[in-house]
């Protein structure tokens, strides 16, 4: 699976990734744990990320979860990873988007373009009726990528999520089919 954008192109993650894998999850461990809970140190290993990505394999091949790399167009470097999970069938019709961008990439509208591209797939090729995320009303930069991709904040969700030791509110952003 393969979608190209003008700032990058996404494609479904390889067992050949888990290298490329591990150094994007290593060079942004502090910085994503912000807003992410802390993995264990085994999580940042090349066997726990090839069998992550053989998991994501299997999902897409169920139409579960779709699993895929962001990736620069010049380099062909990963640098960054996005989600279209959660997918539920008749009588919802949804799926939810996570993305988490390299940090040294970030305020250049790359993650911007690969959720317009995922979300391009969901509606176009998934048949969606409504694609939602979740975003840390303290994260201001994913806050502004989901706002400039024409999602909707559609409320606060009280201690939604447990991140390192406390609960976390979230907001619970969505966009229909209609709006797209």
């Amino acid at each position: 699976m393969l979608f190209n954008g003008k700032t990058c192109y996404l494609r479904s993650l390889e067992v050949d990734d888990a290298e490329a894998m591990v150094q994007l999850l290593v060079r942004n461990r502090d910085y994503w744990a912000i807003y992410e809970p802390r993995h264990r140190d085994s999580y940042f290993t090349i066997a726990v990320q090839r069998e992550k990505i053989r998991e994501s394999i299997y999902q897409a091949r169920e139409n579960r979860e779709y699993s895929l790399g962001i990736f620069e167009h010049e380099t062909n470097r990963l640098i960054g990873h996005i989600s279209m999970y959660s997918i539920k069938r008749l009588p919802f019709l949804s799926g939810l988007v996570g993305y988490s961008m390299d940090e040294a990439q970030i305020g250049k509208g790359i993650a911007t373009e690969a959720v317009q591209l995922v979300v391009a797939f969901g509606f176009e090729q998934l048949r969606l009726h409504r694609i939602e995320a979740y975003v840390s009303p303290r994260n201001m930069g994913s806050i502004r990528v989901l706002q400039k991709a024409g999602f909707l904040n559609e409320g606060l969700l009280r201690e939604f999520l447990y991140i390192n030791g406390e609960w976390e509110d979230h907001f619970h952003f969505a966009m229909l089919e209609s709006e797209f």
